[in-house]
């Protein structure tokens, strides 16, 4: 059973939540972990982009705790960020995907034992990378209810849908360099084909990653407003 240990609390100012450290077959990895004030909530895993844990995707969950949700980002680079784009893409590229599902599993685990979850069931929401990995935890856990698959992709990540029980949200960009809409398309028909409850909407005129507010160049703030109502809806919806 994987073990959770408290870090000292975190020093950023405005932040709600804080570090924990799970233990693994495959050693220790860290993970940022924000509490609703109420106290409790339903869970939700929060996975990275291919920076890395960075702030903003702390950010995302001080977000959802506000929201009253319990909110879990598991660090699967275990300690690696960085905020250029070749440095991340390297990244991305090398993170052993067997590993990230074992701690994907891990972070699952903790999450569900949590004294302020509600539930045994949980979601997940990803971004980019964490996007599609978002849908392999679902494969891999039965426990997530609920996925919500923000313009995920990966290329040496493949789904064995077959396995997946959650219901799904996708959530993807018009003018995205790196999904097409034939991407999305087959995506689409393999869940489909998998019997899965699934809703992939595409928002018109943002670019991949419209939702990230730590990068103006793409953030498209009225579009995301309107996302993070969907997504609340349907985490609502689902886990409660």
């Amino acid at each position: 059973m994987p073990m959770a240990r408290e870090r000292e609390p975190m020093s950023e100012t405005g932040r709600s939540g804080v570090d924990i450290e799970i233990e693994s077959e495959d050693g220790s990895f860290l993970a940022y972990l924000a509490t609703p004030a109420s106290g409790s909530g339903p869970g939700l895993v929060v996975l990275q982009e291919w920076w890395g844990l960075v702030p903003q995707i702390r950010d995302v969950c001080d977000r959802l705790a506000r929201e009253g949700f319990v909110a879990l980002a598991p660090d699967l680079y275990r300690g690696d960020s960085t905020m250029d784009p070749g440095e991340a893409g390297r990244l991305m590229m090398e993170l052993e995907i067997p590993r990230a599902g074992r701690d994907l599993v891990c972070a699952v685990d903790v999450l569900r034992r949590q004294p302020a979850t509600d539930g045994s069931k949980v979601g997940c929401i990803g971004f980019c990378m964490g996007g599609k990995l978002a849908l392999h935890a679902a494969c891999l856990c039965p426990e997530i209810a609920a996925v919500v698959d923000c313009y995920g992709v990966h290329p040496k990540v493949a789904l064995d849908l077959a396995a997946c029980q959650a219901k799904i949200l996708g959530i993807f960009a018009e003018n995205d360099e790196f999904i097409s809409s034939a991407d999305v398309q087959i995506l689409s028909e393999a869940l489909e084909k998998a019997s899965l409850e699934a809703k992939l909407l595409t928002y018109v005129g943002v670019q991949h990653a419209f939702l990230n507010d730590a990068r103006p160049e793409v953030f498209d703030a009225e579009t995301a407003a309107e996302v993070w109502r969907d997504v609340h809806t349907f985490f609502e919806a689902e886990l409660r």
